[in-house]
C-alpha cells in the first residue's frame, strides 16, 4: 500500500512505519467519501451548529473546492437536491 508514500513519511517525520501506514489509511477514508455523502454529512454538522440553509449551502459550495479530487462545481440548488432529494 503507497510504499513509496509509507518511506517519504517515516523519513520527513518521527512516525514508524506501522503509524505512517495507519494515518495514510485514516487520511484515504477520509478523502474516500463520495461528494455526496460529504455535503449530507456537513448539511447536518452545520445545521446542528445552528446555521440556516442559505448559508449552509454557501459554506459547503466554497468547502468543495478543497477536497482531493475537486468535484464539479455545484450549485446550491443541486446541493440542496443532494440532501433533499
Amino acid at each position: 500500500m503507497h510504499d513509496e508514500l509509507v518511506d517519504h513519511l517515516t523519513r520527513s517525520s518521527s512516525l514508524t512505519r506501522g503509524e505512517a501506514v495507519r494515518v495514510i489509511q485514516d487520511v484515504l477514508a477520509y478523502f474516500d467519501e463520495t461528494t455526496e455523502d460529504y455535503v449530507r454529512r456537513r448539511h447536518r454538522e452545520l445545521q446542528a451548529q445552528g446555521l440556516v440553509n442559505a448559508e449552509i449551502f454557501t459554506r459547503i459550495s466554497a468547502d468543495l473546492k478543497y477536497r482531493a479530487v475537486a468535484p464539479p462545481e455545484l450549485s446550491l440548488r443541486q446541493l440542496r437536491r443532494i440532501v433533499y432529494g
